[in-house]
């Protein structure tokens, strides 16, 4: 498949009923609307979902991985990872989600696998569920109320959230030699437990700051054959500033300039016990994107580029986090 088809599909998954997450299955969260603060691309925003009201979320993220060697020889080619979720606001202060996510992961053809390219392994991964609690800053702090004038939009918001994702996708993956391989396999095979805080500031009436920090932390699981694997946790730190670009009341449609920083510490995988060479490290890319608004509809796009990088063993981490040429994210939503 050429790169050119390979991002047409990313784009097409974007806005079909399948969702794209980042590599570990982990959403964005919060609402976009037409007026008040902007929302980033990657990053989560404090935004809560209105009571009473339902979010159709839709990520596509395809990474394009360099490549060490002239010959294809098995290395990681590209990966696209999707999602479709579902968020409900139950009270103005507390909405909670769901997600169902989607994976591609292919490596180059080689001796053992001729042609063009192929994948090695696509399905559903492990379904995640999560519940946030948002509340604000004005003279003290609040739970959000159900109604806010433009005004109060521009107060302090912020947001916890913590979730769990259950052991529904493939984790017994195996190589052409019958081994497995738990690095292309689409579930984790054990649950894993993240949480966040994130804080959204409207400066003026063009201009939103956005930050986030979040953990995510796998629990051990054991294969068919007997062996374990821990995944290094992650921890991410990300920062936005969201610009009003254009905006109609009368036509009801808005555009959003976004610049991100987003910082990702991985932590090293155990395997059996002992930690695994060719894992962990830090990165912190750069994502410029823009976000358009049509009515209740949202549609984002960034690019995510990795501006540094400090691996553990970067020699042997093709195919991971870091050593992408870029990552393009596309989000669509809908509120109801």
């Amino acid at each position: 498949m050429s790169r050119n088809r390979r991002i047409a599909l990313a784009l097409v998954v974007a806005g079909t009923p399948i969702l794209v997450s980042a590599h570990h299955g982990v959403a964005s969260l919060g609402a976009a609307g037409l007026e008040g603060p902007g929302a980033p691309v990657v990053t989560s925003s404090a935004a809560p979902l209105p009571k009473g009201s339902g979010l159709l979320y839709l990520k596509a993220d395809y990474a394009s991985y360099e490549t060490r060697t002239a010959a294809r020889d098995a290395e990681s080619d590209y990966d696209i990872f999707s999602m479709a979720g579902v968020g409900y606001g139950f009270r103005s202060w507390f909405s909670a989600y769901a997600f169902l996510p989607y994976y591609v992961k292919s490596v180059e053809s080689s001796a053992d696998a001729p042609g063009e390219g192929s994948t090695h392994q696509q399905g559903f991964a492990d379904i995640a569920f999560t519940g946030v609690l948002a509340f604000k800053y004005d003279d003290d702090f609040m739970l959000v109320p159900e109604r806010e004038s433009l005004d109060d939009l521009e107060d302090w918001h912020f947001s916890l959230y913590a979730g769990f994702s259950i052991p529904t996708g493939e984790a017994n993956v195996r190589d052409a030699a019958g081994a497995i391989d738990a690095g292309q396999a689409t579930g984790f095979g054990a649950p894993s437990f993240n949480v966040g805080f994130t804080s959204t500031k409207q400066i003026t009436d063009r201009d939103t700051w956005v930050g986030e920090v979040s953990y995510l932390r796998f629990t051990e699981n054991e294969y068919d054959d007997g062996s374990t694997v821990r995944f290094g946790s992650e921890l991410r730190l990300n920062t936005s500033w969201v610009r009003k670009l254009m905006t109609s009341a009368e036509a009801r449609h808005r555009l959003d300039g976004v610049i991100e920083a987003n910082y990702l510490h991985l932590g090293r995988d155990r395997e059996d016990g002992s930690g695994a060479p060719g894992t962990g490290g830090q990165i912190l890319y750069l994502t410029p994107g823009a976000r358009l608004y049509k009515d209740r509809f949202s549609l984002a796009l960034g690019v995510m580029f990795p501006v540094w990088k400090d691996l553990n063993e970067e020699a042997t981490q093709q195919g991971a986090e870091g050593l992408e040429n870029y990552r393009l994210v596309a989000t669509f939503s809908y509120l109801f």
